[in-house]
């Protein structure tokens, strides 16, 4: 974990455009999403992007291309619907991770309602980044114990943001 970059907006901001011109004509949704995102909140210096397709065929049709600049592609990873990339940097270090849904799909919800969370309620960013430092001192190689930790409190401000707001809670139904 280190400290927020005003970088990562500018690293988002690069990638986004990379990605549309990908997907050119077709038209799609980009958000940054993840703890880079959030800004004050410290974080694993990866650039988390949603990416909305009308439907994900568009995305697997536009893989090789992805793939092309860089992206490595996982497929579902796990989850059902979604496509999954990754990117590396020049030193072969994670730098973007790509989650691809169709639109509707309720994990974009789920996602960009924590995200608007954390940056409308510092308060609530703060006591995460804390459960997320302990988290990450305790199990600086073993990513599912991290995962796992840091597990009830994302449960809970999950729960809040889309209990506070109920265009959110009404879509994820």
């Amino acid at each position: 974990m280190v400290p927020y970059s005003h970088e990562w907006v500018r690293l988002f901001e690069h990638e986004s455009e990379l990605l549309h011109h990908v997907f050119y004509p077709h038209n799609v949704d980009i958000h940054h999403i993840g703890s880079t995102s959030v800004p004050g909140l410290s974080a694993k210096p990866i650039i988390d992007l949603l990416l909305e397709a009308d439907e994900i065929s568009m995305v697997d049709f536009a893989t090789p291309a992805l793939e092309k600049t860089g992206f490595v592609g996982k497929g579902e990873n796990g989850l059902p619907g979604r496509r999954y990339f990754y990117k590396l940097d020049e030193a072969g270090n994670r730098l973007f991770h790509l989650h691809a849904y169709a639109n509707g799909n309720p994990e974009i919800v789920r996602h960009l309602a924590f995200r608007d969370y954390l940056r409308a309620h510092p308060d609530e960013a703060l006591r995460y980044q804390e459960v997320k430092e302990r988290a990450a001192s305790a199990y600086t190689y073993d990513i599912e114990a991290y995962i796992a930790e840091k597990a009830p409190i994302v449960e809970q401000l999950e729960r809040r943001a889309l209990d506070r707001n109920s265009s959110w809670k009404k879509i994820i139904k």
